[in-house]
């Protein structure tokens, strides 16, 4: 396994960035349609055709999903997936028309630095192409790619993150997730992450728990708190950052789990308990936290009564370690507004 979400069969990855612009998309395309949900427990969310992932709508599965920075513009990059995906003949038949159900979720990434003059239309249509186009069931670069480059948490880069798990019966779960939160996913200023608990390996530097707690990883520290110790730039109001819809992580849980919609939606929901363990604080009004959960059916859950309790709270430990992958990932570029873990702890 590769630890990262094309663990899950069926599942390609591809990402379209650009460093000038410090902002990316990520493609996920399914190679048949999938059954898919989502839940969202931000208060400030930027989503395209979520609604339609209710376990009451008539359609059921997803030709693809989309993770994109560039706020409401980046929704664009939806279309591009579409675009590439109705291309290859792939989508939802109705009569002699097929139309690619590609839902997606946008994280806030326009105040970080970068260069968002792009004139009349933005590039995130072409971006969705792009990403299309390279997606692949190999590996692929988490931290600054994609979704996550031009991310940021309070006070560190943020960054792009996968983690996958396989449990003793062979079903497998695994977790994609742009981190762009108005928390930290460090605990205070230290260098020890919130997920340590869930660490597999060293695959976040393996440094565990502090020996204690101290008063900052007690307190809640947010965007807000970072501008004002002076890490702002010239014109960017400090408090800018830690408006409504200034921030968001926004992820994707998978398995290869045979579930119904309803479950889908359901293992969402479960799996936000990562956002809690990796970030304080999470789901915040400022926030637009969003999972979107995907079954490729290819394994039948156990028939034990807990089959689904443990699955569920596989999801949660997988999705906080890929958080605090992205984090620990992250590498630092001119023009940033902060620096990266790497650069400040590595």
């Amino acid at each position: 396994m590769l630890n990262l979400i094309t663990d899950i069969e069926g599942i390609r990855i591809g990402h379209a960035s650009d460093k000038t612009l410090k902002s990316g998309t990520t493609a996920l395309l399914c190679d048949w349609p999938m059954v898919a949900s989502c839940a969202v427990m931000g208060g400030a969310p930027g989503t395209r055709d979520t609604d339609l992932l209710s376990p009451d709508q008539t359609v059921e599965a997803v030709d693809g999903l989309v993770l994109s920075g560039g706020s409401a513009f980046g929704l664009d990059a939806a279309g591009g997936v579409q675009g590439w995906l109705r291309q290859q003949g792939r989508g939802f038949a109705i009569g002699p028309v097929n139309v690619p159900i590609v839902p997606a979720a946008i994280l806030f990434d326009l105040i970080n630095g970068g260069n968002k003059e792009w004139g009349r239309q933005s590039p995130y249509w072409d971006m969705g192409w792009q990403a299309a186009e390279a997606a692949s069931d190999r590996s692929f670069d988490i931290g600054t790619a994609g979704a996550g480059t031009g991310a940021l948490t309070a006070g560190l880069k943020g960054g792009l993150g996968s983690a996958s798990d396989e449990d003793q019966h062979g079903i497998r779960i695994a977790a994609l997730v742009a981190v762009n939160a108005l928390g930290r996913a460090t605990m205070g200023d230290s260098r020890h992450f919130w997920a340590a608990p869930f660490e597999q390996g060293n695959e976040f530097g393996g440094l565990g728990l502090p020996p204690h707690l101290t008063p900052d990883m007690q307190a809640p520290f947010t965007k807000m708190d970072a501008m004002q110790t002076g890490l702002s730039l010239e014109g960017l109001e400090t408090d800018d950052l830690g408006k409504p819809g200034g921030n968001t992580t926004i992820g994707i849980i998978a398995t290869d789990a045979a579930l119904t919609k309803a479950q889908a939606k359901r293992l969402a929901i479960m799996a936000h308990d990562g956002f809690a363990r990796a970030l304080w604080p999470s789901h915040t009004p400022l926030d637009g936290d969003m999972i979107f959960a995907l079954s490729n059916g290819q394994k039948p859950l156990p028939a034990a009564d807990d089959a689904f309790i443990n699955l569920g709270a596989r999801a949660a430990a997988v999705m906080a370690r890929a958080i605090a992958r992205g984090v620990y990932a992250a590498k630092s570029a001119q023009g940033d507004l902060f620096p990266s873990w790497q650069d400040k702890h590595g």
